[in-house]
């Protein structure tokens, strides 16, 4: 049997054991008698198949190329009639600490279209709690690192995103640059790119120079956001204070963890409107004063050329006459 199809069928056999592994249980402790299935609930199931694991916040999944890591949602059902949830796999652009998590809007290529889940949609009977199997099958051909993806499980106009944390072993490089620097106005643009293999938390350093010394500075803070490998991003910096009239340098510093930083830098130059007008219609004020005397010269010179000839005339005639 070839690799590929004994990867295959690795894939499709772990997929049908999680198939069969369906079951609800018991009502979630603690459900109210008043709850509604607006409250419904999607998180880790507690072990995951490992002791003291109860209340995870996100899925831990660890492994090499080629492995098949396992593990089982939880979505309980608090209300008084059934629960239909629908369920699928998707890579996100957020780290699991954010709320909510945002799944990518084009369609997953990472962990989430390797994830496969025992059933695409759960039917949850009142004030019970079913665990759901799911299965991530890593490709052989995997580059070492982070891999963020999450469930995303959806009913009644609600969506909930569980977070995935997918490891895949081997050595890492982490390796970020900012591009793209420039300044509009109030407003400074860049773009971040994850040339490395390790999921990044970048961080961002702000300062501006001008003429006459520092314009701007901002301690080095952290994103809002988690680059995947390979990701890409254009993002922007308000500067509501940038000067009137200056010619600005404007330099961004980004680090992030294992040694990942780089530098980037744009000129900028502001020049108030209002003076910048007035110049303007002094100048042409000037160029209109200097065209009509020139205009009036050409006027009145043929006129006293004739003048001065004809008394030269008068002189020489004169002279004849004497």
């Amino acid at each position: 049997m070839s690799p590929l199809t004994a990867y295959a069928a690795r894939a499709a056999l772990t997929v049908l054991l999680c198939a069969c592994s369906i079951s609800p249980v018991a009502a979630a402790d603690g459900s109210s008698d008043t709850a509604t299935s607006t409250g419904w609930v999607a998180r880790p199931a507690a072990g995951g198949g490992r002791t003291g694991d109860s209340g995870r916040p996100y899925f831990y999944l660890e492994g090499v190329p080629g492995a098949v890591l396992q593990d089982r949602l939880s979505v309980t059902n608090p209300g008084r009639t059934p629960l239909t949830v629908r369920l699928r796999g998707a890579d996100t652009n957020r780290r699991e600490g954010a709320d909510p998590v945002v799944p990518e809007a084009k369609g997953s290529t990472g962990a989430g279209a390797w994830l496969r889940l025992a059933s695409g949609k759960v039917t949850v009977p009142a004030r019970t709690r079913a665990e759901v199997p799911f299965a991530v099958t890593v490709p052989p051909d995997t580059a070492p690192g982070d891999h963020p993806g999450a469930i995303v499980a959806e009913s009644g106009g609600r969506t909930v995103g569980v977070p995935i944390r997918l490891r895949v072993g081997g050595p890492t490089l982490a390796a970020l640059t900012v591009e793209d620097v420039a300044v509009s106005g109030r407003t400074i643009h860049y773009t971040l790119v994850n040339r490395g293999n390790a999921t990044l938390a970048p961080r961002l350093t702000v300062s501006a120079d001008g003429v006459f010394g520092a314009l701007l500075r901002r301690e080095a803070r952290a994103l809002p956001l988690e680059l995947r490998p390979g990701q890409r991003v254009e993002l922007t910096e308000p500067w509501r204070d940038a000067p009137a009239l200056d010619s600005a340098t404007v330099r961004l510093r980004v680090t992030a963890a294992g040694g990942a930083h780089d530098e980037a830098s744009a000129s900028a130059t502001y020049v108030p409107g209002a003076p910048l007008a007035g110049g303007a219609l002094l100048v042409l004020g000037a160029l209109a004063a200097g065209a009509y005397r020139l205009r009036l010269g050409h006027r009145l010179r043929p006129r006293y050329g004739h003048r001065q000839d004809s008394d030269e005339r008068h002189v020489v005639k004169a002279g004849a006459d004497t």
